[in-house]
């Protein structure tokens, strides 16, 4: 009876001690569990994306034209006002003409004195004519009488040049518009003494279409032209691939309009080692102005097979950019990236990540390199990612 009670305390202790050790390993299992920070991560996509450039610039009427009269004179009227729309061929000052009714009635005089001299000598001519038939004059006064003929005829001919020039000149009191266009507000007034071909008038410069003028990068020309490049295209010829242009305005409004370029400067800048590019819009009601800043991106770009990160995947670090991604053992693991062009939500990796990547997307405040995490797989449209515009600026808000 002693023995059997002595062997039932030694199972009872036995089932307590297991007791303890199996509330024991239990317990170190959800410590381990609650030592591990949860995230949410997803796979990094690769596919073909359209990437849009985008620049500051300003707008520039796509011809300006200097207004100078040919004659010097003061500005007796005015038929216009500033920034109207004048046609070519409309009349926009009136110069004071006396002098140059003066000049022409003065030229036609000295024309018609001409003439009357050329009148009178080709009749005394002709009485020598008569007369060397008789061999009634030498044929040297017959020569020289022929001379005098010339002479005044040629006399006649400066007078008469005399003439269309002063009445060039009296036309030219009238200034016409070279051009179509919206005048400057900056014209000079009635009374304003006009110097021929210095004193500026007035502006005129057309409408529509109207030119953008931006600066891209070296690197981002070649990635603009390297379709065109791969398919051997000449880039010299009007088939070139280049991107359509879209602006938006200082007060953030998109314009519903697509423009084109149309050249770029043949050379990098020396100073910026930026390429000057220009483009047209079209501008049918005039709501573009020149000297206009706006905002510019090049639509139609692609980017092939580009690896895409969401934007606030990526953490920076003084001139740096990194990553958290999920490793293999089931911690976080740094990864240091080169990144590229935004689109919409994300942004391109040029370096740093391969296609097979899961990047932590959230959780990322306290979470360092190194850490034990706990990830739950996302999608991008639960997280509400997306590659268009319209969703970043979305997310932003």
């Amino acid at each position: 009876m002693h023995s059997w009670k002595k062997t039932g305390s030694l199972l009872a202790a036995t089932a307590l001690i297991a007791s303890f050790i199996v509330g024991g390993c239990g317990s170190s299992q959800e410590e381990a569990q609650a030592g591990k920070t949860p995230v949410k991560a997803m796979q990094v996509l690769q596919q073909d994306t359209a990437v849009g450039y985008n620049y500051p610039g300003h707008l520039q009427g796509k011809e300006e034209v200097q207004v100078h009269a040919r004659v010097s004179g003061s500005v007796l009227e005015k038929y216009f006002d500033g920034g109207d729309y004048v046609y070519a061929g409309q009349p926009l000052y009136k110069l004071d003409s006396r002098q140059y009714e003066t000049a022409v009635i003065s030229a036609q005089a000295e024309l018609s004195k001409a003439e009357s001299n050329l009148r009178n000598a080709q009749e005394e001519l002709g009485r020598y004519e008569t007369l060397w038939k008789d061999r009634a004059v030498s044929e040297q006064t017959l020569t020289n009488k022929r001379a005098d003929v010339e002479g005044y005829r040629a006399t006649v001919a400066a007078e008469r040049a005399a003439v269309q020039k002063a009445q060039e000149n009296l036309d030219d009191t009238v200034v016409y518009a070279p051009m179509s266009g919206r005048v400057a507000v900056d014209d000079v007034a009635v009374g304003t003494y006009a110097t021929a071909g210095s004193t500026n008038l007035v502006t005129i410069g057309t409408m529509d279409p109207i030119d953008i003028q931006f600066s891209v990068s070296e690197t981002e020309y070649l990635n603009l032209l390297a379709e065109a490049m791969e398919a051997g295209v000449d880039i010299n010829t009007d088939n070139q691939p280049l991107p359509k242009v879209k602006i938006t305005l200082s007060n953030g409004r998109e314009y519903p309009f697509e423009g084109n370029i149309i050249t770029a400067d043949r050379a990098l800048s020396t100073n910026t080692g930026s390429l000057t590019v220009e483009a047209t819009i079209a501008n049918p009601n005039g709501i573009l102005l020149p000297g206009m800043f706006v905002q510019v991106h090049l639509v139609g770009v692609k980017a092939d097979n580009a690896i895409l990160v969401p934007q606030r995947a990526v953490q920076q670090l003084l001139d740096e950019a990194f990553v958290l991604v999920v490793g293999e053992d089931g911690k976080s693991i740094s990864k240091n990236v080169k990144v590229g062009e935004k689109v919409g939500s994300y942004y391109i990796i040029e370096k740093g990540l391969s296609p097979t990547d899961v990047v932590i997307v959230e959780g990322l405040t306290t979470l360092r390199a190194g850490q034990d995490i706990d990830v739950t797989m996302v999608t991008p449209e639960e997280m509400g990612f997306s590659t268009t515009e319209s969703t970043e600026i979305t997310d932003k808000s």
